[in-house]
């Protein structure tokens, strides 16, 4: 019988290769280990906006948003960790959505322990319509965690939320009453 030379090195190559593979490193072990995930403060999960005006019933809604899933990645790098952070928003056209541009707004807050380090608004914009009454998207946002140590990496947490206005956090709580 005869066997070619690479069908017994390639499989040897392989063995090799996969040996060589002995998990992750520390670098990786301590990104995995202190990436903060993400969490979704209470009461800023869904967004009910109404069109201008004192009408508050459901012809009147402009739109429905709502942060519907989160992901995050870190990469340790010399004395910091870059995180990055995916939110998905979706937003549903009411009956009264106006033409052009809907705006969603949401916050991204680092907490250091207790305390606010960092935080930012932003906002998601989409292009609703009664022929196109629905939109999602993908919001993504790099943030950067300061470290001498690693383990002071494990005080870090990531709040996120979409952002209503003090009469729209009121009628979202009176929704969840309901």
């Amino acid at each position: 019988m005869i066997v070619s030379r690479f069908a017994i090195a390639a499989p040897l190559a392989l063995a090799l290769a996969l040996g060589g593979c002995g998990g992750p490193s520390k670098k990786e072990q301590a990104a995995a280990t202190y990436c903060p995930s993400p969490f979704l403060v209470q009461d800023a999960q869904n967004l009910t906006r109404f069109k201008a005006g004192p009408g508050r019933d459901p012809r009147d809604i402009a739109f429905q948003a709502a942060l519907t899933g989160t992901a995050v990645t870190c990469e340790l790098g010399r004395n910091k960790m870059e995180v990055s952070l995916k939110l998905r928003v979706t937003v549903d056209a009411g009956p009264s959505v106006a033409p052009g541009t809907t705006s969603v707004p949401y916050f991204v807050r680092l907490l250091n322990g207790a305390n606010v380090s960092e935080g930012q608004d932003f906002a998601a914009t989409f292009k609703l319509s009664t022929g196109s009454p629905r939109g999602a998207s993908i919001e993504e946002i790099t943030l950067t965690l300061p470290y001498n140590d690693p383990a002071e990496l494990g005080a870090y947490r990531v709040a996120v939320g979409l952002k209503p206005t003090p009469e729209e956090l009121e009628y979202n709580r009176r929704a969840i009453v309901r």
